[in-house]
Order: C-alpha cells, then sequence, then structure tokens
C-alpha cells in the first residue's frame, strides 16, 4: 500500500510470506528441531520479519520531506515506493532456490547483510536516484531473507513450538504492517539529530547490525537433501514475467494504462504459462525445477493458494484507500493517521496472538471466521463513514477497524497454515518463495483494481466506501473458499 504525492496508487504493502499456524513435521524433522531449535533462532528471524515489513510501509509517510530535500519529482518518488515492491516480487521464488540449495542460514544471512547496508544507504542517499537504487537493493535483500524465514521456522520447530513460533511470525509481520506508519511518522516528528525522514531508514542500522552478530551462534543451517541446481532457464523466464506483471500493475494506474502497460501483461502471461511448462518438464523428468509442480497434487496447497489470493488481494488497497481517505479525504497528518491505525492493530494483537488454538479447534473454519469478521467490520466502517459528519471525529471509525482487525488475526498465520501443511520440509523454501509471490502479486493486483473502484468517485467518502463494499465482497469469497479445503490442519 502506498500513494503518490498526487494521491494516486503507485506500489503495493503487501508483506513477505506468512507462516502456518500448525504445519506438521515428520519424525526425522522432530529430533532436528528438538536438537537446533535455540533461545535465540525466534528473536533473530522475528527481527528481520519486522524490519522488512516495517520498510514496506514506512517509507509513505518520509515521502513528503524526502521529495523536498532531495528534490525529488514525481516518478522519482514513485519509484522510491514501488522499487521496493518490484525487486522483492521478482525475487521470492529464485531465492527459495537459493537457500535449498547453498543453506538457509547462509542465505538468510547474506539478505540481512545487504538489507542492513542497502538500508544505510537510503538514510545516507544524497540524490532521489541514489535512493531509488537503494530501496531496489533493499527489496532484493528483503527477496532474500523471506522464504528463509519460513523454511528455518518449518524445520528447526515441531508440534507445539512450532505453532507457536508460526503464530509469533504472524503477529510479528501484522504489526509491522500495521504500526509501520505510526513509527514513521514518530521518527519525523522527533527528528533525532537532524536526520529527519532519513531515521526512517538508519534505524535499521543497530537493529541488524546486532540481529547479524547472532545469526551463526543462534540459526541452524538447513538446506535440501540433494542439492537442487539453480534451473537458470527457470530463474530467466519467472523473473522477466514477475517483472512484466507486476510492473504495470504498480505503475498502471499513475500512468493511466498506457499500451506499455497492456503489452507487458500479455507478454507476462505467454512467459508464465512457458515458466509452467518448463518447470512441469522438470519435475517429471526428475530434475530440479525452481518450483516442483507435484506440490500442486496436494489439493490444499492448491486451493490453499486461491484463498491466498484472495485474502491478499484486499489488504495492500485497503491500507491504501484507508491512508487516502485519512489523510487527502480527513486532513490528517502521518501521524494523525498512524494513530487511527493503531486501532486495527489492536484487534489484531487480541487474536493473532491465539489464532493456533482456535486453528486446532477448528481447523481450516478458522479461516471462514476471520474472513466474515473482515466483512463485518468493513461493514461497520461503511456505516461510519455514511452516517457521520464528514467533519466531525475519525474516531467513529475505531470499532470497524477493531472488529477488522480481530479478522485479519484469524487469517495472516492459518491461511498459509492450510497451504503448507502437507509440504514436506525439503520443498519448504520452494513452497515458501511460491506463496511470498503469491501475496506480493496479489497485493499489486488488488491496489490497481480497487483503485479503478476507488478513483471512479470524486467524493473522499463515497471513493473510500464503494472500495469498502469491493473489500468486503473479496471476504466473503474467501470464507466461501474455506469450504474446498480439507479439514484437517495438520
Amino acid at each position: 500500500m502506498s500513494s503518490s504525492p498526487t494521491g494516486r496508487p503507485s506500489g503495493t504493502t503487501t508483506a513477505p510470506a506468512t507462516a502456518p499456524a500448525s504445519a506438521p513435521a515428520p519424525a526425522a524433522a522432530t529430533a532436528t528441531a528438538t536438537a537446533t531449535a535455540t533461545r535465540g533462532l525466534l528473536p533473530v528471524l522475528l527481527t528481520a520479519t519486522f524490519m522488512t515489513a516495517l520498510d514496506v510501509f514506512v517509507v509513505n509517510v518520509a515521502v513528503p520531506s524526502l521529495q523536498t530535500d532531495l528534490g525529488a519529482g514525481p516518478a522519482a518518488v514513485q519509484w522510491v515506493v514501488a522499487g521496493f515492491a518490484l525487486a522483492l516480487a521478482v525475487g521470492l521464488i529464485t531465492a527459495g532456490r537459493l537457500g535449498d540449495r547453498y543453506g538457509r542460514r547462509r542465505t538468510f544471512g547474506l539478505g540481512l547483510a545487504l538489507f542492513t547496508l542497502a538500508s544505510a544507504a537510503c538514510g545516507l542517499a544524497p540524490t532521489a536516484g541514489a535512493l531509488v537504487g537503494a530501496r531496489i537493493a533493499q527489496g532484493l535483500a528483503a527477496a532474500l531473507m523471506g522464504p528463509q524465514v519460513l523454511a528455518i521456522l518449518r524445520t528447526a520447530y515441531s508440534g507445539a513450538a512450532q505453532a507457536r513460533a508460526f503464530s509469533m511470525y504472524g503477529l510479528t509481520m501484522g504489526l509491522g504492517a500495521v504500526f509501520g506508519q505510526l513509527i514513521g511518522g514518530v521518527l519525523i516528528r522527533a527528528d533525532l539529530f537532524g536526520l529527519d525522514w532519513r531515521s526512517c531508514f538508519l534505524i535499521n542500522l543497530p537493529v541488524g547490525l546486532a540481529a547479524l552478530a547472532l545469526v551463526r551462534r543462534c540459526l541452524p543451517e538447513s538446506r535440501a537433501p540433494h542439492r537442487p541446481g539453480l534451473d537458470p532457464v527457470g530463474v530467466a523466464l519467472v523473473t522477466v514475467a514477475l517483472t512484466g506483471l507486476v510492473l504495470p500493475l504498480i505503475q498502471g494506474s499513475e500512468a493511466g494504462w498506457p499500451l506499455w502497460t497492456w503489452l507487458c501483461l500479455g507478454a507476462s502471461v505467454v512467459l508464465l504459462a512457458l515458466f509452467a511448462v518448463h518447470q512441469h518438464r522438470g519435475s517429471r523428468a526428475g530434475g530440479s525445477p525452481l518450483v516442483d509442480t507435484r506440490l500442486f497434487a496436494d489439493r490444499a496447497f492448491t486451493t490453499g493458494m486461491l484463498a491466498q489470493l484472495a485474502f491478499w488481494l484486499g489488504q495492500a488497497s485497503f491500507f491504501l484507500v484507508l491512508a487516502l481517505y485519512l489523510q487527502p479525504g480527513r486532513g490528517l497528518d502521518a501521524l494523525g493517521a498512524g494513530l487511527v491505525f493503531t486501532t486495527i492493530g489492536l484487534g489484531y494483537l487480541v487474536t493473532s496472538t491465539t489464532a493456533h488454538h482456535v486453528l486446532a479447534r477448528l481447523g481450516p473454519r478458522t479461516i471462514a471466521l476471520g474472513g466474515l469478521l473482515m466483512a463485518a467490520g468493513l461493514g461497520l466502517l461503511g456505516l461510519a463513514v455514511h452516517t457521520t459528519d464528514p467533519g466531525g471525529s475519525v474516531w467513529w471509525l475505531a470499532p470497524g477497524l477493531f472488529v477488522d482487525g480481530l479478522g485479519m488475526g484469524l487469517v495472516v498465520a492459518p491461511v498459509t497454515s492450510v497451504v503448507l501443511a502437507g509440504v514436506e520440509p525439503r520443498l519448504a523454501g520452494s513452497a515458501a518463495g511460491v506463496v511470498s509471490t503469491v501475496q506480493q502479486v496479489a497485493g499489486a493486483l488488488g491496489v490497481a483494481l480497487i483503485g479503478i473502484v476507488h478513483y471512479a468517485a470524486d467524493d473522499p467518502a463515497e471513493a473510500f466506501g464503494r472500495s469498502l463494499a469491493a473489500l468486503a465482497a473479496l471476504e466473503v469469497l474467501l470464507a466461501g473458499l474455506v469450504r474446498l479445503l480439507p479439514r484437517r490442519t495438520g
């Protein structure tokens, strides 16, 4: 979720893949989990996870200041936001393979080191062009880390400990997303050492260095047992295809959907089809494709991916239209809007910490419950928008935001759990890359589609209300997809 200075959508805010709340571990993995899960493992992984989620969102509040300081034009500012999202989306599947081949701890450590260096480059950028380059580097580094976090949790924990670890992972991702704008607003308002917007990036340095110092001590090393090949043809196809898909989704609305955006989208469909054929042939021949198509033989994985798509289509776009309503629509500054966002975080905090217990009792119906709660929350928001004084308090939105947060907490980790519950540990990196990529692409697609609905109306309240209705329909669709999922949870 993001917006350019003109208020048009210019990027996504989806975060890297969340982990399952209760994925089973085979006997061999159980022994490994007992031996390798250390006390510092979870804090290190969650620190890196929070940094990544925060940097997706915190840049939104830094845009006005950096635009003035660097003399950045609208195109440069747009790429400060979109460059990160694009690099993250196109790198995830390949990053999953790198972890499987060279070691997940090693790849995670490399990603964390590069992310910290790129954050320093962002904070010290002398020009808008340098900042854009550093943001792209940040996105690539985040892509290196994302699949490794899931794979390490999948192999280092088992049973109830695994469920708790994945629940904390989902909590961290959600809180980073919800509180990112508030944290950015506080940092800019505090103006530490006169750094202004630069503190939003430089804050990563001490945190990243501290986490990096603990990687070797606290994280176990794991990799796929037969050290799969890199599949260079697959890497080339998926990289170009995803670039052709995500780039026009990010830039299309701002640019007015010129011809090149449609040509890119059409070419991406062809390239994705070629990628799928190449991966299927590699899987049947016993080779080392980036994505083992045998993953899709599991109904939980395939249907769960559709549920992932439905859920993440609505997340980035919801944060976008809410920010547009609160700031350009109601005149709040970044800090004021961030405070309103905390209401979602409170609801999310209530349910996300216990979602694994609910999943153990209700199974996939937990996701349906979460989706219906989100739809109800969006309905309450629509009611508040249309029945309260446009010049009055925005806190009439709080009940709807809180209920929406409750629903989010019941979906974020469980919706990934059903995707990964039957995935073998040796395929954890590949599956994590696919899940993360679907989340990123769904976020970009949702911003584009809901953006069309939003900008069809001139009045801020009407635009927000129409968007809420479309988003509520997505949550009802999510609840309906749950009926196609198998009942097992692990």
